[in-house]
């Protein structure tokens, strides 16, 4: 009970107000016995936030895509996944795929020649999608690093102070968050922190990296994987619709490559071209003075010479003729 004063007209009268004090909520218990008749208790649900990732590739991915793409699904305990897409299957198809699955969200990782690695995340009920390439892959078996974290824990996300500037480092940030974050009292998941995943922004492009928290101070220990996402295109839908954003510095790596054997083939011409010019300043006389007298008693020698090199004339042998007897 709580006493209060208050205040009526000019005269100041004090008058005591009882205000009831808030009770904290009590758990109902359940009875030892219940009858048929009896409705059941309800059940109190933690878990609200029951989003789910599909994680998939398409056919023509390299290997190294693929343990990518194994060790981010480890890494998610929300995470489902299916079998490869094939090539003539269109992108809108992946959102009935997810659909049939119950996965409001997705990350689709797609192959060009065996080399180029592409990853799609999307919100597969109304969007939007991005699309990123994905350089400087280091896998966890490559690695081999000293932190080690429990499967399916969830894990802390950290972003840079890069992706609040823009507005499409913001629209990225929330599809990442919803895409790596794992749910509150997820049923696969552990219900603590162990690990964090790192997302910053360097020469426009987010670079992912996975750390152990080894003690409250803030020590880490990196776990693993590595990737670089160079971001594309952002669109409304999901792998379609408008285009949000356009990253006007992308080039292909095709482009990147070309440019290589350019510069690879300008080297060989110009040393094509110093050798020519060696050969034509190249001098055809003598650099030095020469006295002409030198060579005047040389000529008998080289007579006698000429002629001991000439060859010996073939004369042909005569046939003995055999004698005709009578």
């Amino acid at each position: 009970m709580v006493m209060k004063a208050a205040k009526k007209g000019k005269k100041r009268s004090l008058e005591l107000e009882v205000v009831p004090k808030e009770q904290p909520m009590v758990e109902e218990e359940v009875p030892a016995t219940r009858g048929s008749e009896d409705e059941p208790p309800r059940k109190q649900v933690k878990w609200t936030n029951k989003s789910r990732v599909m994680v998939l590739a398409a056919r023509g991915l390299s290997f190294r895509g693929r343990h990518l793409m194994d060790d981010i699904f480890r890494m998610m305990p929300q995470a489902k996944k299916d079998s490869k897409m094939q090539k003539k299957e269109s992108l809108f198809a992946v959102n009935e795929i997810a659909e049939m699955k119950n996965c409001s969200k997705c990350l689709l990782f797609e192959g060009r020649r065996k080399k180029d690695v592409y990853l799609w995340a999307s919100v597969v009920a109304r969007g939007p999608s991005a699309k990123f390439e994905v350089e400087n892959i280091h896998t966890m078996a490559e690695l081999k690093m000293t932190g080690n974290c429990l499967a399916a824990s969830r894990p802390l996300l950290s972003f840079s102070e890069e992706f609040t500037g823009d507005t499409h480092w913001s629209l990225i940030k929330e599809l990442l968050t919803g895409i790596f974050g794992v749910p509150n009292h997820h049923p696969k998941s552990q219900p603590f922190f162990d690990h964090v995943f790192t997302f910053s922004i360097v020469d426009g492009k987010v670079w992912f990296r996975n750390y152990q928290i080894l003690e409250e101070t803030g020590s880490l220990a990196e776990i693993g994987p590595r990737m670089v996402l160079n971001p594309i295109k952002i669109f409304d839908g999901s792998f379609c619709g408008q285009t949000l954003w356009e990253n006007g510095t992308y080039t292909t790596p095709t482009a990147k490559r070309s440019l290589l054997r350019t510069v690879k083939a300008g080297k060989y011409q110009e040393r094509l071209q110093s050798k020519a010019a060696y050969e034509a300043s190249k001098p055809t006389e003598s650099t030095y003075k020469v006295d002409e007298t030198e060579d005047v008693f040389a000529t008998i020698e080289r007579e006698t010479e000429d002629k001991e090199d000439l060859p010996k004339k073939y004369k042909p042998k005569k046939k003995k003729q055999k004698a005709n007897v009578a």
